[in-house]
């Protein structure tokens, strides 16, 4: 727990390094998400936080204010984005920096067999952490993206594939299709060049390539198209389209950089 932690801190200090000395003007800057700003994916992040720290300390509370604010659906989500996009950059950033804090340390105190309700299946703390790291990363792509800024692939990112590998039924339940019986072998190429597996060494259905290329897939943040993967039998194939790491209902994904 430890290390996830610390993973989880790093994380965010690195999309807090983009930012942080952004003008008023940057945090205006257009992100790949439609609609959404720079001051939106970090509202969006301070947003999830409190909610984050709701299912932790007051689990009928999460359930209220679900049935609540999402009684029309998913727009409670833009609305959370919004909240900081007239805020002072400086106070928001504040904002987020305390937030993220909190759920390291009130999420590190939750026992090990305790399950937290949220927007998808209950999870233990372990994967609510994991879950908070992968989303971090996938908001600062988007904002590294809209910045033209490069970021360097670390480590931490083999939390975010675990997770992507552990939400294969997932993905295919949120387009409504039955969980494949099938097992998937998946190999990942590591930043540091080390190969991460999951899965059984003789499954018939695999998938392989980059880490970060996976990682981006399982995120949504790149077209299939526009990643070095590799999917070989019918299942993988059917999930590759479909890969979803995050909770709620299938994202639109994003359109080919580039024409094939």
């Amino acid at each position: 727990m430890d290390g996830l932690v610390a993973d989880l801190m790093a994380e965010g200090a690195e999309l807090d390094s983009l930012v942080a000395e952004l003008r008023a003007a940057g945090w205006e800057v257009g992100t790949p998400a439609a609609g959404w700003t720079v001051a939106h994916q970090v509202s969006h992040l301070a947003w999830t936080d409190r909610w984050t720290l709701l299912a932790a300390q007051d689990p009928e509370g999460f359930a209220a204010a679900l049935g609540r604010e999402f009684a029309d659906g998913m727009a409670a989500v833009d609305q959370g984005a919004a909240e900081g996009v007239g805020e002072e950059p400086a106070a928001l950033l504040k904002r987020w920096r305390a937030g993220r804090a909190e759920v390291a340390r009130v999420l590190a105190e939750v026992p090990a067999d305790v399950r937290l309700p949220w927007f998808g299946p209950p999870m233990k703390a372990r994967s609510m952490l994991t879950a908070r790291l992968m989303e971090t990363w996938a908001h600062g792509q988007d904002v590294a993206d809209a910045l033209g800024a490069d970021r360097t692939p670390t480590d931490r990112l083999r939390h975010i594939a675990h997770l992507g590998v552990r939400t294969v039924g997932f993905a295919f339940a949120a387009h409504g299709l039955p969980a494949p019986t099938a097992p998937i072998r998946f190999e990942l190429r590591s930043p540091g060049g080390e190969l991460w597996a999951w899965g059984e060494e003789d499954a018939t259905d695999r998938v392989s390539g980059p880490a970060l290329d996976f990682c981006l897939l399982v995120t949504q943040r790149r077209h299939p198209d526009d990643l070095a993967l590799t999917a070989e039998g019918d299942t993988a194939r059917a999930w590759l389209p479909r890969a979803q790491a995050f909770a709620g209902p299938p994202g639109e994904g994003r359109k080919p950089l580039r024409r094939h």
